[in-house]
This record gives C-alpha cells, structure tokens and sequence, in this order.
C-alpha cells in the first residue's frame, strides 16, 4: 500500500467536492436538515404526549450517530460513481493504484466527513436541545467506529453491486441504508419488531450499537455484549465485502465492463 497514492487520491475527492457546492450542500445541509426536522418533531411530540422527556435525548442522538453511518457509506458509493460520471474510472485502474489503495482512500475520505458531521450536529444539539452527546463519554468512541465500519462495508457492496449491473443500479447507493434503517433499530429498541424479525435485526451491527446507545443514554451503562456484537458481525461484513469487491471488479475486467465504464 502505498500513501502517495492515498493521498493523491484524497487530494483528487477534495477537488471534485470543492468544486461542486452541490456536493458541499449535500455532506452539511441534509445532516443539518434532519437534527432540525426531528429534533422540533420531537419535542412537539413531548408537549401533545406524555411521552418521557429522555425521548428527544434518544431521537437527536440516534439522528448524530445514523448520520455517520449514513456518510461513511456515502462516500465510498458515490466517490465511484463519480468517477464512472466523470469518465475518470479507467484512468484510475490504467495508473498503478490497487484496489486496496482506492478503497483506503474512500475509507479516510469518509471517516473525516463522519467526524465533521459528528461534530456540527454535537454543537447544534447543545445550543438547540441542550444535548451534550459528549456526556456518553468514551462509549462514544466505540459507537462511532462500529458505524463507521459498517457504513463502510454497506458502501463497499454496494459499489460492488455497480461493478456487476452497471450504472443502473446506482440508485442502491442511496437507497441500501434506506432499506436497512427500519431493521437498525434506530428510533425505537428491537423489541418493537415483529418477533420474527427481531433475529434479523441482531444480524446487524447497527442494532446493537443504537441499543447500546439507548441504555447508555438512559443511564444503564455500557453494554460490552452490544459493542463486541457490533464489532464481531462488523469485522465478518467487512471481509464479506472485500470479497464481493474482489470478485466483482475481477468480472468487471474480465467482461471488458471496466472500459465500458470509463469511456
């Protein structure tokens, strides 16, 4: 692995963001948008309810932390399809940079948009809900990289799901966390699942860390059993898809597909 090549290419995605304010709008106004949107539901929510006040404290921090999932899985997807939509793929895998060194770059690339989101949203929540996500403590730590982990697996099948179909299925970029949102049990404990999914939903890391989140949160501790799950199914997800990555660009250059792309 080489970390001039790294670099270049962290240096190539800082240009094509700043370059675009679309793309800058979409790392800080969404996040922003959701705190706000959420954080008023909720708290109207506790004046028309009697629901517990500790529940805008569970919402703001599920919002902060799904965020960050959400943006690690981003960047790794969508750094591809800017590349397939620039014509700049086949420049990438002509030049002497591996697949491992293309991939690394959108990890870091997205671990520093996560940290940036996680700290806006950390401040916004303090001045507007009095919510300070730091009295988690180091727990919060290992909540944010068992998400990071997984955003990252999440954004590296789905590129490999790009690789094998095409541009036609990159709609999945946005749509995979979608889709698994209602399983993470981000809002609401696992229990609330219908009983036959409840298993489904221990498969994936997320659940249990916004489960370890909540009992943190409500004053119970840190669950070690949430965080090693998390991190056990994050590292069999991660191997799986740099795998599925694995095979899928091999078949994409096999097919001649890679051309395709970059042309």
């Amino acid at each position: 692995m080489n970390w001039r090549v790294i670099k270049a290419l962290i240096v190539k995605y800082i240009f094509t963001c700043s370059r675009n304010n679309f793309r800058v709008m979409d790392i800080f106004f969404w996040p922003v948008m959701d705190l706000l949107l959420w954080g008023f539901v909720t708290i109207y929510m506790l004046k028309v309810s009697n629901a517990v006040p500790t529940m805008i404290t569970f919402f703001i921090s599920a919002i902060i932390l799904w965020n960050i999932l959400y943006r690690a899985q981003q960047v790794v997807s969508v750094s591809f399809l800017d590349d397939v939509w620039s014509r700049n793929l086949l420049n990438i895998f002509a030049a002497p940079i591996s697949a491992v060194e293309y991939v690394g770059a959108s990890y870091l690339v997205g671990l520093v948009q996560s940290l940036v989101v996680l700290v806006l949203l950390g401040t916004l929540s303090y001045y507007l809900h009095s919510l300070n996500i730091l009295t988690m403590g180091l727990a919060l730590g290992l909540l944010f990289g068992n998400l990071i982990l997984m955003g990252w697996s999440i954004g590296l099948m789905t590129t490999s799901c790009i690789l094998r179909w095409g541009t036609n299925a990159a709609a999945l970029a946005w749509a995979v966390p979608g889709l698994l949102q209602p399983l993470s049990a981000v809002f609401y404990p696992v229990s609330v699942l219908p009983a036959w999914l409840q298993p489904f939903a221990y498969c994936l890391p997320a659940s249990h860390v916004f489960e370890g989140m909540r009992q943190i949160l409500a004053g119970g501790g840190v669950n070690t059993n949430h965080i090693v799950s998390a991190f056990l199914l994050n590292i069999v997800y991660m191997a799986l898809a740099a795998w599925l990555f694995k095979a899928c660009l091999d078949g994409a250059r096999m097919r001649g597909a890679l051309v395709k792309y970059g042309t």
